[in-house]
Order: C-alpha cells, then sequence, then structure tokens
C-alpha cells in the first residue's frame, strides 16, 4: 500500500482537466500502469455530468456505507504525521463519484464489491471489515490489492495484445498469456475475488476489478482534497512567479497540482 505522506483530502470543485492529471499521478502510485483502452476511473473523468452533492444519502449509498467506504480508504491510507483519508472525507467523496461519474455497470461492480469485501472479512476473520482490527484490516486489503494488481496486469497485456493484432508482433501476446498463467488458482475456486468477471479467462473487455476501483478513487479523493494538497502535499496557489530550478532535498513532499 502506499505511504499515507503521499496522500488526501476532498474537492468536488476539481476540473476535468485536473482530475486527468491526477489519474496520470495515480496511475503512477498503482504501478505505472498505462490506462490502455481507459478504465472506470478514466471514463469516469472525462465524461459530462451532474454535480451529486455529499451527505447522508447518497445516490444508492447510505450513511453506513460511506463509513464502511471511509474505512477501507484510511486502511489504504491511515493517518500518520499528516491526516489519513478519512478525515479527508474519502468515504463520501467515493459515493459522489460512483453516482455522479461511473458507468451503471460500474456502480454495480462497486457495490457488489463492497459487498464481497466484507463477505472475504467474515470469512477470513470471522467479522465484519468494520469490526475487525486495524491488522486484519490491512492483512485482508494487502491480498485483495495482490489480487487486483495481477488481475488488471492481465487484462492490461490482453489488451495490448489485441492492438497488436495483425502486425505479426507476438511479444504482447505472450506476455498476455504469461499474465493470465500467474492469476492465482484460488480466484476461479472461490478466492476473494472471484466473482471479479464471471469468465475464468481474463480478456481486454473483462471488467476492472472492485479493489483496483476503490483504490483508485482513495488516490484520487486524497491528492484532490485540501489535507492533500496542503498538508501531505507542498502547495502554493498559482499562478505565481516562474521557478526554472527550485532546489530539491532528499524527503521533500512532492508539490500538489493546482486545484
Amino acid at each position: 500500500m502506499p505511504n499515507e505522506d503521499e496522500m488526501t483530502g476532498i474537492s468536488t470543485e476539481v476540473t476535468t482537466i485536473d482530475r486527468r492529471e491526477m489519474i496520470r499521478r495515480v496511475g503512477f502510485l498503482l504501478g505505472g500502469l498505462t490506462f490502455v483502452g481507459g478504465t472506470s476511473l478514466l471514463t469516469a473523468c472525462e465524461k459530462g455530468h451532474n454535480v451529486v452533492q455529499a451527505g447522508d444519502q447518497v445516490g444508492q449509498f447510505t450513511r453506513a456505507d460511506q463509513d464502511f467506504l471511509a474505512e477501507v480508504a484510511d486502511t489504504i491510507l491511515p493517518p500518520t504525521k499528516t491526516p489519513g483519508a478519512k478525515a479527508a472525507g474519502v468515504g463520501p467523496f467515493m459515493a459522489v463519484m460512483v453516482t455522479d461519474c461511473y458507468e451503471p455497470k460500474d456502480q454495480q461492480i462497486f457495490r457488489t464489491g463492497m459487498q464481497q469485501l466484507d463477505a472475504a472479512c467474515r470469512k477470513a476473520n470471522n467479522v465484519s471489515f468494520m469490526q475487525a482490527t486495524p491488522q486484519q484490516r490491512l492483512t485482508l486489503l494487502e491480498a485483495l490489492d495482490k489480487e487486483q494488481k495481477t488481475y488488471t496486469d492481465a487484462i492490461d497485456a490482453a489488451r495490448r495484445a489485441r492492438q497488436k493484432a495483425g502486425t505479426g508482433d507476438t511479444t504482447t501476446t505472450i506476455a498476455a498469456k504469461k499474465a493470465q498463467a500467474q492469476l492465482p488458482d484460488q480466484r476461479k475456486e472461490g478466492g476473494l475475488g472471484a466473482d471479479v468477471g464471471t469468465a475464468t479467462a481474463i480478456t481486454a473487455d473483462s471488467p476492472t476489478h472492485y479493489f483496483r476501483m476503490m483504490k483508485e478513487l482513495t488516490l484520487l479523493g486524497y491528492f484532490t482534497s485540501e489535507i492533500g494538497c496542503k498538508q501531505a502535499q507542498r502547495y502554493a496557489e498559482t499562478p505565481g512567479r516562474y521557478d526554472p530550478c527550485v532546489p530539491y532535498k532528499p524527503g521533500d513532499k512532492a508539490w500538489a497540482p493546482h486545484a
């Protein structure tokens, strides 16, 4: 999981251009994935939409749902020297983004994923996610994170292979087969993410893993918030003067983009 000091916060007034830059950074933090063919997050941020206000009920998300998402986000980005994802309001942010911007099929994957995550916690710890200890939550999400990474790599390789089809380049086809082979057998046998994608074979059109969605929105919500910009990063309001060379010392925080 990324260190919380690299992230968090919430601004509902982020423009499409700012969101695209944040998506690029989120992709880097998630392992440098190139959004070949797009993802639910990229599609959401490019889509024209109406503004949905956070509240006790956001679309199909109840206050309890938002609290659940806040705890998931806070496990990904816990408080350390700076406030964590929950303090930045990432739970309600996720509910707003999914309701406001995601396509219906992706909304369903996300909401079903919440149930799958809780069921996986009950299976592993005999308690719900909300009742689990911080260590139990972390162990579960680390396992899900590894699963979504392997799953996403397989989709990415399949998309590249499809793009290369007809060119005689077999490199990406081989990569796609290798990624598919690395998928854990337990996913096909009722593992943590067994319900992600009804087919056992991963293709270029397989749906996004629900935990990938949650992690993307956690990072996006944190980095576009006031806490994320001003406390987890260094922030300078722009426009300002042009500084072609800025001294850098190892350990300095990244500069926050203009929100």
